[in-house]
């Protein structure tokens, strides 16, 4: 097991010891008003998880790295961007600690640089703790009606890559997010990120 691996993975167990106080907070209301659970509507502040001790004094910049161990070969889906981008998703795993991670690379096809800000959504925590981040990602399980949002610790920081830099023309990046994970029945969600078409996505493991 690689060490960003390791790492995240000890901070995702952190994260999700209180998925279950906060899933109705996480997930979309999609059984609440009436909202469909597909639309920006229906989304809910998300509220944070708690580290622990040893979480807070690591390097965010150790969580920023996707995992080393994903064949960047495996085309689950891919999905287009605005100006040329696209992002190909490599893995969607089921972890045995409740949460599911997603692995997939950023490629930018356009000739024009491409803003990585624009993918951290408008939650403000978000944005202002996760600049340049793919934070704004969110998972919808249409069955339970409920939206998944990126796990994040006290401090707002999400388990996800951030500090991503600007994309120039034929460049690309490898990311990864980390979210609560959907009931063993689910077994595919709709994956989404700012400013990209929306997927379905099947859930391994």
């Amino acid at each position: 097991m690689s060490m960003r691996r390791t790492t995240t993975t000890r901070r995702a167990m952190a994260a999700v010891s209180m998925t279950a106080a906060l899933a109705l907070t996480l997930a979309g209301c999609g059984d609440d008003g009436g909202d469909e659970p597909g639309k920006e509507g229906s989304t809910a502040p998300s509220a944070p998880a708690s580290p622990s001790a040893e979480d807070k004094g690591e390097s965010q910049q150790e969580d920023t790295a996707a995992g080393e161990n994903v064949d960047p070969s495996v085309k689950l889906a891919e999905i287009r961007g605005q100006s040329g981008v696209v992002m190909v998703i490599n893995q969607v795993q089921r972890d045995s600690g409740g949460f599911v991670t997603v692995q997939a690379e950023v490629k930018n096809e356009g000739d024009k640089p491409a803003n990585p800000a624009q993918w951290a959504g408008s939650e403000s925590v978000i944005v202002r703790q996760n600049l340049s981040s793919v934070g704004g990602a969110t998972l919808v399980d249409k069955l339970g009606k409920k939206r998944y949002y990126v796990l994040r610790d006290t401090d707002g920081r999400c388990l996800c890559t951030t500090k991503i830099k600007p994309l120039q023309p034929g460049d690309s990046t490898a990311v990864f997010m980390q979210f609560p994970a959907p009931p063993s029945t689910t077994t595919e969600v709709d994956f989404s990120v700012p400013t990209f078409a929306t997927t379905s996505l099947k859930i391994s493991g």
